[in-house]
C-alpha cells in the first residue's frame, strides 16, 4: 500500500489507520484520490490481518472539504472518463461517491472510525456517511457548501440524513457556506460519538480501535452489517435478513475462545463514557 500518494496508510496491529493526505487543498479529492481511496477500501476488505479501521485527515485544518474544484476545473477528471460524467441519458450518472463510499462501493464490512480533526464539509460526508461512528476533535465543524454556489446537495445530504434529525440536516445543507455545525452541536445530535481536545484525536481514535480490534472478527463483521440492514431495510426484512447473519456469524473457534474467557472469570476493565 506505500504506491499511494494522496493517502497515508499505517498499520498499528490489527488496526489500520488511513490518512486523506492532500494538506495543501484541505484534503479535498481529485480523481487520483478517488482511485486511491477505492483501492484502500477493496485491498483493506481483503486484509485479514485488519479487523478495524480508522480514517482521518492530515493536519488540524480539514478532515476533508469534499470534491478539489480547481482540480476538476482543470480537467484532471479527464483521466477516469467516466468520473462525472453521464452517458446518452440522465439515467446514467456517475458521482465521486462511487469511488469513495466504503460500504456502497468498497464492500467493506470492517467497522471504520472516523476520526474529524477539522473542518468536513461536502464530498466528505460520501466517507463520513458510511463510517461506523465519528469522534471529532473539539474545534471540528461540519457543513456543506453546495447551495451556495449554485448546486443543489442531494446524494451527500440523502446519506447524512440517516445519521442526523430531519431539522438538523435541513439546516446544514439548506445554509450552505453561510453556517458550520460546531463538533458539540453535532455531538448533542448524535452525529459525533465523543468530542476530544484535538492533541488527543488521533490516540483517542486508536484505543477505541484497537478496543474492538481485541475482540473476534466476524463476530465484528456480523454485527456492522447487520445493524447497517437495519438502515437499509425494512424492519421486518431486517430481521429477517438476520436469521441468515446469525447463521453466518457462527465460528467454533471465536466461540470456544469466548466461552474460555468467559470461564476464566478475568474482569474485563471498561471505561465509562
Amino acid at each position: 500500500m506505500s504506491r499511494y500518494e494522496t493517502l497515508k496508510y499505517e498499520e498499528f496491529g490489527p488496526v489500520a489507520r488511513v490518512t486523506l493526505h492532500r494538506p495543501d487543498v484541505h484534503n479535498a479529492f481529485d480523481v487520483q484520490m478517488m482511485r486511491e481511496v477505492y483501492a484502500c477500501w477493496r485491498e483493506l476488505r481483503d486484509n485479514d490481518d485488519i479487523r478495524v479501521i480508522v480514517l482521518t485527515g492530515t493536519g488540524d485544518k480539514a478532515f476533508s472539504t469534499g470534491l478539489d474544484r480547481v482540480a476538476a476545473a482543470v480537467g484532471e477528471d479527464d483521466r477516469i472518463p467516466d468520473i462525472g460524467r453521464r452517458g446518452g441519458t440522465p439515467m446514467h450518472q456517475n458521482e465521486p461517491g462511487d469511488w469513495l463510499m466504503p460500504k456502497s462501493s468498497g464492500k467493506l464490512w470492517k467497522p471504520i472510525i472516523a476520526a474529524v480533526n477539522g473542518m468536513a464539509c461536502g464530498g466528505a460526508f460520501y466517507m463520513l456517511g458510511e463510517v461506523e461512528f465519528i469522534i471529532a476533535a473539539e474545534h471540528a465543524t461540519f457543513f456543506d457548501p453546495h447551495t451556495t454556489y449554485g448546486m443543489a446537495t442531494v446524494y451527500e445530504s440523502m446519506m447524512m440524513a440517516q445519521r442526523m434529525p430531519l431539522g438538523e440536516i435541513m439546516r446544514l445543507s439548506l445554509m450552505g457556506s453561510y453556517e458550520r455545525m460546531s463538533a458539540q452541536r453535532a455531538h448533542q445530535i448524535g452525529l459525533v460519538q465523543e468530542v476530544v481536545p484535538a492533541e488527543e484525536l488521533q490516540e483517542t481514535a486508536l484505543r477505541v480501535a484497537q478496543t474492538m480490534a481485541s475482540q473476534p472478527p466476524l463476530a465484528l463483521q456480523a454485527t456492522v452489517r447487520s445493524i447497517w440492514y437495519t438502515r437499509e431495510m425494512g424492519y421486518r426484512q431486517a430481521m429477517a435478513a438476520g436469521d441468515a447473519m446469525v447463521q453466518l456469524a457462527i465460528d467454533e473457534d471465536e466461540l470456544s475462545e469466548g466461552q474460555r474467557v468467559f470461564k476464566s472469570g478475568k474482569r474485563i476493565d471498561w471505561r465509562l463514557r
